[in-house]
Protein backbone atom coordinates (compact mmCIF):
# COMPACT_ATOMS: atom_id res chain seq x y z
CA UNK A 1 0.00 0.00 0.00
CA UNK A 2 1.47 3.62 -1.10
CA UNK A 3 1.57 6.25 1.47
CA UNK A 4 0.14 8.42 -1.44
CA UNK A 5 -3.01 6.70 -0.61
CA UNK A 6 -3.33 8.69 2.58
CA UNK A 7 -2.42 12.09 1.09
CA UNK A 8 -5.56 15.14 0.50
CA UNK A 9 -5.55 18.63 0.26
CA UNK A 10 -6.20 20.58 3.95
CA UNK A 11 -7.30 23.35 2.98
CA UNK A 12 -4.65 26.30 5.94
CA UNK A 13 -7.89 27.79 7.16
CA UNK A 14 -9.50 24.89 8.46
CA UNK A 15 -6.45 23.90 11.04
CA UNK A 16 -8.08 24.67 14.09
CA UNK A 17 -6.00 27.27 15.98
CA UNK A 18 -8.06 27.56 19.24
CA UNK A 19 -10.63 25.28 20.80
CA UNK A 20 -14.01 25.76 20.87
CA UNK A 21 -15.76 28.20 23.44
CA UNK A 22 -17.03 25.37 25.48
CA UNK A 23 -15.28 21.42 25.40
CA UNK A 24 -18.97 19.74 23.80
CA UNK A 25 -19.74 22.50 21.67
CA UNK A 26 -17.64 21.13 18.95
CA UNK A 27 -18.79 18.91 16.00
CA UNK A 28 -19.08 15.53 15.79
CA UNK A 29 -19.40 13.55 12.76
CA UNK A 30 -21.44 9.83 13.57
CA UNK A 31 -20.29 7.59 10.68
CA UNK A 32 -21.72 3.83 11.15
CA UNK A 33 -19.90 1.43 9.34
CA UNK A 34 -22.93 -1.02 8.97
CA UNK A 35 -25.53 1.46 7.07
CA UNK A 36 -22.44 3.47 5.76
CA UNK A 37 -24.16 6.44 6.56
CA UNK A 38 -22.79 10.11 7.90
CA UNK A 39 -24.68 11.95 10.48
CA UNK A 40 -23.40 15.63 11.77
CA UNK A 41 -23.85 16.32 15.43
CA UNK A 42 -22.16 18.46 18.29
CA UNK A 43 -20.03 16.17 20.98
CA UNK A 44 -22.69 17.07 23.25
CA UNK A 45 -24.86 14.33 21.62
CA UNK A 46 -22.33 11.80 22.31
CA UNK A 47 -24.29 10.22 25.28
CA UNK A 48 -27.09 9.39 22.83
CA UNK A 49 -25.07 6.68 21.29
CA UNK A 50 -23.75 5.44 24.06
CA UNK A 51 -25.77 2.25 25.82
CA UNK A 52 -25.93 0.36 29.08
CA UNK A 53 -22.75 -1.75 29.28
CA UNK A 54 -20.36 0.62 27.19
CA UNK A 55 -16.93 0.59 28.11
CA UNK A 56 -15.02 3.65 27.40
CA UNK A 57 -11.40 3.30 26.96
CA UNK A 58 -9.53 6.61 28.02
CA UNK A 59 -5.86 7.95 27.89
CA UNK A 60 -5.24 9.74 31.27
CA UNK A 61 -1.55 10.91 30.24
CA UNK A 62 -1.20 14.75 31.50
CA UNK A 63 0.86 16.75 28.85
CA UNK A 64 3.72 18.22 30.38
CA UNK A 65 4.48 21.84 29.96
CA UNK A 66 8.11 20.90 28.65
CA UNK A 67 8.60 23.91 26.25
CA UNK A 68 11.03 26.12 28.70
CA UNK A 69 13.19 29.21 27.31
CA UNK A 70 16.69 29.67 28.26
CA UNK A 71 19.32 31.78 27.79
CA UNK A 72 23.16 30.75 27.08
CA UNK A 73 26.30 32.73 28.10
CA UNK A 74 26.85 34.91 25.22
CA UNK A 75 22.72 36.11 25.84
CA UNK A 76 21.33 34.24 23.12
CA UNK A 77 17.94 32.51 23.66
CA UNK A 78 17.69 28.59 23.77
CA UNK A 79 13.76 27.00 23.60
CA UNK A 80 14.45 23.36 24.92
CA UNK A 81 11.64 20.81 24.60
CA UNK A 82 11.48 18.13 27.00
CA UNK A 83 10.89 14.69 26.01
CA UNK A 84 11.43 12.39 28.17
CA UNK A 85 14.05 11.05 31.18
CA UNK A 86 17.33 9.48 30.60
CA UNK A 87 16.47 6.61 32.81
CA UNK A 88 20.21 7.08 33.53
CA UNK A 89 19.41 9.99 36.79
CA UNK A 90 16.20 12.21 37.57
CA UNK A 91 18.46 15.23 36.40
CA UNK A 92 19.20 13.85 32.92
CA UNK A 93 16.67 14.45 30.04
CA UNK A 94 16.78 13.94 26.38
CA UNK A 95 15.29 16.87 24.72
CA UNK A 96 15.46 19.13 21.39
CA UNK A 97 17.11 22.41 21.58
CA UNK A 98 16.77 25.37 19.38
CA UNK A 99 19.57 26.66 17.88
CA UNK A 100 20.94 23.10 18.42
CA UNK A 101 23.78 23.78 16.13
CA UNK A 102 25.27 26.41 18.90
CA UNK A 103 24.59 23.74 21.37
CA UNK A 104 27.17 20.92 21.26
CA UNK A 105 28.03 18.82 23.76
CA UNK A 106 29.58 20.94 26.95
CA UNK A 107 27.56 24.12 25.78
CA UNK A 108 25.44 25.28 29.16
CA UNK A 109 22.33 27.56 29.29
CA UNK A 110 19.81 28.08 31.95
CA UNK A 111 17.96 30.99 34.14
CA UNK A 112 19.34 33.59 36.72
CA UNK A 113 18.12 32.15 39.96
CA UNK A 114 15.94 28.81 38.42
CA UNK A 115 18.30 26.80 36.94
CA UNK A 116 21.42 25.36 35.06
CA UNK A 117 21.77 23.06 32.54
CA UNK A 118 24.59 21.36 30.54
CA UNK A 119 24.77 19.60 27.02
CA UNK A 120 26.26 16.40 27.35
CA UNK A 121 25.30 14.71 24.01
CA UNK A 122 23.64 14.79 20.74
CA UNK A 123 22.34 11.42 19.14
CA UNK A 124 21.96 10.79 15.59
CA UNK A 125 18.29 11.46 15.52
CA UNK A 126 19.24 15.15 17.03
CA UNK A 127 17.79 14.62 20.43
CA UNK A 128 20.04 15.95 23.08
CA UNK A 129 20.95 14.96 26.15
CA UNK A 130 20.74 17.49 29.32
CA UNK A 131 21.35 17.56 32.59
CA UNK A 132 20.07 20.15 34.75
CA UNK A 133 20.49 21.78 37.82
CA UNK A 134 17.66 23.73 39.46
CA UNK A 135 18.28 25.73 41.79
CA UNK A 136 15.71 25.01 44.12
CA UNK A 137 17.46 22.15 45.97
CA UNK A 138 15.63 19.08 45.91
CA UNK A 139 13.52 20.13 42.74
CA UNK A 140 12.86 17.90 39.92
CA UNK A 141 12.93 18.67 36.50
CA UNK A 142 9.13 18.22 36.00
CA UNK A 143 8.49 20.15 39.11
CA UNK A 144 10.66 23.00 37.31
CA UNK A 145 8.91 22.84 34.00
CA UNK A 146 5.16 22.89 35.55
CA UNK A 147 6.52 26.43 37.11
CA UNK A 148 8.49 27.97 33.94
CA UNK A 149 6.91 25.86 31.31
CA UNK A 150 4.84 26.31 28.54
CA UNK A 151 2.39 23.67 26.32
CA UNK A 152 4.28 21.94 23.47
CA UNK A 153 1.54 22.53 21.15
CA UNK A 154 2.01 20.78 17.40
CA UNK A 155 3.84 22.86 15.19
CA UNK A 156 0.19 23.99 13.19
CA UNK A 157 -0.86 25.58 16.00
CA UNK A 158 0.40 28.66 15.64
CA UNK A 159 1.52 30.87 18.87
CA UNK A 160 4.60 33.49 19.40
CA UNK A 161 7.13 32.34 20.81
CA UNK A 162 8.17 35.93 22.52
CA UNK A 163 4.78 35.91 24.28
CA UNK A 164 5.15 32.55 25.39
CA UNK A 165 8.45 33.17 26.85
CA UNK A 166 7.10 35.94 28.59
CA UNK A 167 4.61 33.63 30.43
CA UNK A 168 2.52 36.56 30.89
CA UNK A 169 0.68 35.63 27.31
CA UNK A 170 -3.18 34.53 27.91
CA UNK A 171 -3.36 32.46 25.07
CA UNK A 172 -0.72 30.27 26.84
CA UNK A 173 -2.40 30.04 29.99
CA UNK A 174 -5.56 29.18 28.05
CA UNK A 175 -3.01 26.42 26.55
CA UNK A 176 -2.26 25.53 29.97
CA UNK A 177 -5.75 24.08 31.01
CA UNK A 178 -7.43 23.43 27.48
CA UNK A 179 -4.62 21.30 26.09
CA UNK A 180 -5.46 18.66 28.35
CA UNK A 181 -8.01 16.66 29.29
CA UNK A 182 -10.79 17.01 31.93
CA UNK A 183 -10.04 13.18 33.36
CA UNK A 184 -5.52 13.90 33.37
CA UNK A 185 -4.17 12.60 36.44
CA UNK A 186 -1.75 15.03 37.76
CA UNK A 187 0.94 12.03 38.39
CA UNK A 188 1.20 11.44 34.85
CA UNK A 189 2.54 14.33 33.56
CA UNK A 190 4.71 12.90 31.02
CA UNK A 191 3.48 13.54 27.71
CA UNK A 192 4.46 15.88 24.88
CA UNK A 193 1.28 15.88 23.58
CA UNK A 194 -2.07 15.56 24.25
CA UNK A 195 -4.47 12.62 24.00
CA UNK A 196 -6.81 15.10 21.54
CA UNK A 197 -9.78 13.19 21.06
CA UNK A 198 -10.65 13.44 25.28
CA UNK A 199 -10.32 17.32 24.82
CA UNK A 200 -14.10 17.68 23.90
CA UNK A 201 -15.42 15.72 27.31
CA UNK A 202 -16.62 18.05 30.08
CA UNK A 203 -17.73 16.11 33.82
CA UNK A 204 -21.08 17.32 32.84
CA UNK A 205 -20.80 14.98 30.14
CA UNK A 206 -18.75 12.04 31.69
CA UNK A 207 -21.51 12.00 34.02
CA UNK A 208 -24.36 12.13 31.20
CA UNK A 209 -22.22 8.93 30.14
CA UNK A 210 -22.09 7.37 32.80
CA UNK A 211 -26.06 7.53 33.69
CA UNK A 212 -26.77 5.50 30.76
CA UNK A 213 -24.58 2.90 32.55
CA UNK A 214 -21.48 2.60 30.36
CA UNK A 215 -18.17 2.50 32.63
CA UNK A 216 -14.51 4.36 32.02
CA UNK A 217 -11.50 2.01 31.64
CA UNK A 218 -8.22 4.63 32.01
CA UNK A 219 -4.93 3.43 30.69
CA UNK A 220 -1.71 5.81 30.07
CA UNK A 221 0.37 5.89 26.74
CA UNK A 222 2.76 8.92 27.32
CA UNK A 223 2.70 10.68 23.91
CA UNK A 224 5.61 11.07 22.29
CA UNK A 225 6.42 13.55 19.44
CA UNK A 226 6.29 10.79 16.97
CA UNK A 227 2.82 11.11 16.50
CA UNK A 228 3.55 14.37 14.19
CA UNK A 229 6.05 12.61 12.18
CA UNK A 230 4.59 12.36 8.61
CA UNK A 231 4.62 9.29 6.49
CA UNK A 232 8.00 9.91 4.13
CA UNK A 233 8.78 5.54 2.31
CA UNK A 234 6.66 5.36 -0.16
CA UNK A 235 5.04 2.01 1.05
CA UNK A 236 3.09 2.96 4.10
CA UNK A 237 5.02 -0.35 5.51
CA UNK A 238 8.11 0.86 5.39
CA UNK A 239 7.62 3.57 7.97
CA UNK A 240 9.14 3.03 10.82
CA UNK A 241 6.65 3.54 13.91
CA UNK A 242 7.83 5.38 16.97
CA UNK A 243 7.51 3.62 20.25
CA UNK A 244 6.05 5.16 23.67
CA UNK A 245 5.25 3.99 27.00
CA UNK A 246 2.16 2.57 27.99
CA UNK A 247 0.51 1.35 31.11
CA UNK A 248 -2.86 -0.44 32.13
CA UNK A 249 -3.46 -0.79 35.40
CA UNK A 250 -5.52 -3.82 36.70
CA UNK A 251 -8.99 -1.99 36.45
CA UNK A 252 -8.92 -1.51 33.20
CA UNK A 253 -6.73 -4.79 32.73
CA UNK A 254 -9.76 -6.76 33.80
CA UNK A 255 -12.59 -4.45 31.46
CA UNK A 256 -10.29 -5.34 28.57
CA UNK A 257 -9.56 -8.99 29.40
CA UNK A 258 -12.81 -10.14 30.30
CA UNK A 259 -16.25 -10.07 28.52
CA UNK A 260 -17.80 -6.99 27.90
CA UNK A 261 -22.11 -6.28 27.96
CA UNK A 262 -21.73 -3.41 25.46
CA UNK A 263 -19.23 -2.14 23.01
CA UNK A 264 -15.67 -1.52 23.98
CA UNK A 265 -15.08 2.26 22.92
CA UNK A 266 -11.73 3.70 22.09
CA UNK A 267 -11.71 7.66 23.22
CA UNK A 268 -8.89 8.26 20.80
CA UNK A 269 -6.18 7.04 18.34
CA UNK A 270 -3.52 6.77 21.78
CA UNK A 271 -6.71 4.44 23.15
CA UNK A 272 -6.40 1.96 20.32
CA UNK A 273 -2.84 1.85 20.39
CA UNK A 274 -2.80 0.68 24.07
CA UNK A 275 -5.71 -1.04 23.81
CA UNK A 276 -4.62 -3.17 21.02
CA UNK A 277 -0.92 -3.73 22.06
CA UNK A 278 -2.28 -5.39 24.83
CA UNK A 279 -4.31 -7.68 23.34
CA UNK A 280 -1.44 -8.64 20.94
CA UNK A 281 0.90 -9.77 23.84
CA UNK A 282 0.76 -12.88 25.25
CA UNK A 283 2.69 -11.90 28.52
CA UNK A 284 -0.28 -9.83 29.49
CA UNK A 285 -1.69 -12.44 31.74
CA UNK A 286 1.14 -12.86 33.80
CA UNK A 287 1.27 -10.92 37.06
CA UNK A 288 -2.49 -10.57 38.07
CA UNK A 289 -3.11 -7.75 40.01
CA UNK A 290 -0.56 -5.69 38.50
CA UNK A 291 -0.39 -2.99 35.79
CA UNK A 292 0.80 -3.73 32.49
CA UNK A 293 3.45 -1.47 31.26
CA UNK A 294 5.17 -1.76 28.07
CA UNK A 295 6.98 0.42 25.11
CA UNK A 296 4.57 0.20 22.48
CA UNK A 297 5.31 0.21 18.55
CA UNK A 298 1.77 -1.19 17.14
CA UNK A 299 1.20 0.03 13.99
CA UNK A 300 -2.09 -0.26 12.36
CA UNK A 301 -2.61 -0.08 8.89
CA UNK A 302 -5.50 -1.52 6.04
CA UNK A 303 -5.95 -4.41 6.15
CA UNK A 304 -5.51 -4.81 9.86
CA UNK A 305 -7.93 -6.14 12.16
CA UNK A 306 -8.91 -4.91 15.68
CA UNK A 307 -9.32 -7.58 18.75
CA UNK A 308 -10.64 -5.58 21.36
CA UNK A 309 -12.20 -2.05 20.44
CA UNK A 310 -15.40 -1.89 18.57
CA UNK A 311 -16.04 1.81 18.45
CA UNK A 312 -13.68 5.03 18.03
CA UNK A 313 -13.80 8.97 19.19
CA UNK A 314 -11.30 10.62 17.00
CA UNK A 315 -10.53 13.87 15.56
CA UNK A 316 -9.75 15.05 12.16
CA UNK A 317 -5.82 14.33 11.12
CA UNK A 318 -2.90 15.23 9.05
CA UNK A 319 -2.44 14.04 5.06
CA UNK A 320 0.12 10.84 5.28
CA UNK A 321 0.49 10.32 9.07
CA UNK A 322 -0.05 6.79 11.03
CA UNK A 323 -2.71 8.31 12.29
CA UNK A 324 -5.32 8.28 9.09
CA UNK A 325 -3.72 4.81 8.09
CA UNK A 326 -5.20 3.67 11.89
CA UNK A 327 -8.76 5.29 11.06
CA UNK A 328 -8.82 4.13 8.11
CA UNK A 329 -8.07 0.46 8.88
CA UNK A 330 -10.45 0.75 11.39
CA UNK A 331 -13.23 1.94 8.97
CA UNK A 332 -13.17 -1.60 7.56
CA UNK A 333 -10.91 -4.31 9.15
CA UNK A 334 -9.08 -6.51 7.72
CA UNK A 335 -9.59 -5.02 4.17
CA UNK A 336 -8.36 -1.81 2.40
CA UNK A 337 -11.72 -0.73 1.32
CA UNK A 338 -11.51 1.90 4.03
CA UNK A 339 -9.12 3.99 3.07
CA UNK A 340 -11.37 5.33 -0.34
CA UNK A 341 -14.21 5.24 2.07
CA UNK A 342 -12.11 7.24 4.18
CA UNK A 343 -11.29 9.80 1.95
CA UNK A 344 -15.31 10.46 0.92
CA UNK A 345 -15.75 11.12 4.85
CA UNK A 346 -12.62 13.87 4.93
CA UNK A 347 -14.34 15.42 1.45
CA UNK A 348 -17.43 15.27 3.44
CA UNK A 349 -16.13 17.28 6.23
CA UNK A 350 -14.30 19.77 4.40
CA UNK A 351 -16.94 20.49 2.46
CA UNK A 352 -19.12 21.04 5.85
CA UNK A 353 -16.25 23.50 7.00
CA UNK A 354 -15.70 20.66 10.05
CA UNK A 355 -12.13 22.23 12.30
CA UNK A 356 -9.67 19.84 11.84
CA UNK A 357 -6.65 18.69 14.16
CA UNK A 358 -5.90 18.64 17.76
CA UNK A 359 -8.40 21.67 18.67
CA UNK A 360 -10.75 20.40 15.98
CA UNK A 361 -14.00 18.99 15.66
CA UNK A 362 -14.35 15.41 16.48
CA UNK A 363 -15.79 12.06 14.87
CA UNK A 364 -17.59 9.35 16.24
CA UNK A 365 -17.25 5.68 14.41
CA UNK A 366 -19.53 2.98 15.23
Amino acid sequence: MLSAEFDYHLPPELIAQAPAARRDESRLLVVDRRTRTLQHRRFRDLPEYVVSGDVLIRNTARVLPARLFARRPTGGQVECLLLRPSGAADDTWWCLLRPGRKLPAGATFGRPGEFAAEVLDKSAAAEFLVRFTPARTGESVTHLAERLGSIPLPPYIVRDAAALAGATDADAAHDRERYQTVFARPERTVAVAAPTAGLHFTPELLAAIAARGATFADVVLHVGLGTFRPIETERVADHPIHREMIEIPPAARAALDGPCAGRRVAVGTTSVRTSEYYARHPERGAAPGHAFTAEADLYLYPPAEFRVVDALITNFHLPRSTLLCLVSAFLTPGSTEGVAWLREIYAEAIAERYRFLSYGDAMLIV
